[in-house]
């Protein structure tokens, strides 16, 4: 394991580019939890960072000895500390290449598109209902935060490593591929309660942005709209709660007895 004492190092300088968002092939994988499970479905990362003062940690010693120690760096507490992204760091990164899922030449189980969702919480909370729920695929349009940025990782709790996700993706393109309807969650008119009727076994969910909701173009192209009936005394369902009961209720109509 190399040992790094001085920020002009390169490893620290690329590892403070990666947390920032500044580089766009590259994620960070902060804490034991998101380490392993990494490994679990890519193997080795680019390169381990690890704390000085966390090296003797028995989880950390195990994640180490599967990895070549030649992609180990230790760093002083004040250069990891630069880096990480969370106030109290486990003592130990990955940092990795970002995956890139294969072309989707077709869809015909359910998923999920996420059509301009801006909080990291939010996106975060909704992949990890999605695999919760067994869905695979989760796709994102333009204007989505970005998938793999530290805070959504974190949100996500691993549930990344159980998805492929696409990002920038053009909902035209995304429909022609289909062999399924679109249900898009929306309280225009026409719409009809979840709970009104049967749900198809497979369908491209479509959740929209906190704020303004389904893109109307997107919603001009759904086979349905689908409202979630609730009483008056707010306004509106978090995003991330609506993804959770639509996902959930097909689940349950579809569920194998």
């Amino acid at each position: 394991m190399k040992q790094i004492q001085s920020k002009d190092n390169l490893v620290v300088r690329q590892g403070m580019k990666v947390a920032a968002g500044r580089d766009k092939t590259r994620i960070l994988l902060e804490g034991v939890h998101l380490c392993e499970e990494w490994l679990k479905r890519y193997g080795p990362p680019e390169s381990v960072l690890v704390q000085a003062s966390a090296v003797d940690h028995p989880d950390i010693v195990r994640l180490l000895a599967a990895n070549d120690a030649a992609r180990q760096y230790l760093l002083a507490d004040v250069l990891f500390n630069a880096i990480a992204t969370v106030q109290t760091p486990q003592g130990i990164m990955f940092v990795a290449t970002r995956p890139i899922p294969a072309t989707i030449t077709r869809l015909s189980t359910t998923a999920l598109w996420l059509d301009r969702l801006q909080d990291p919480g939010n996106l975060g909370t909704i992949l990890r209902t999605a695999a919760a729920a067994g869905v695979r695929d989760v796709l994102l349009s333009a204007g989505c935060v970005g998938a793999w940025s530290p805070k959504v990782l974190r949100s996500a709790q691993g549930a990344h490593f159980a998805l492929e996700i696409y990002e920038h993706q053009h909902f035209p393109d995304i429909k022609s591929r289909l062999d399924m309807p679109v249900l898009a969650s929306s309280l225009a008119p026409g719409a009809r309660s979840l709970y009104a009727g049967a749900l198809p076994a497979a369908c491209l969910w479509v959740v929209g942005n906190e704020g303004q909701g389904v893109h109307p173009g997107i919603l001009a192209d759904a086979d349905q709209c689908i409202f979630i009936p609730q009483s008056d005394a707010v306004e509106s369902l978090n995003a991330a709660v609506a993804a959770a009961i639509l996902l959930f209720e097909q689940r349950r109509q579809h569920m194998q007895t």
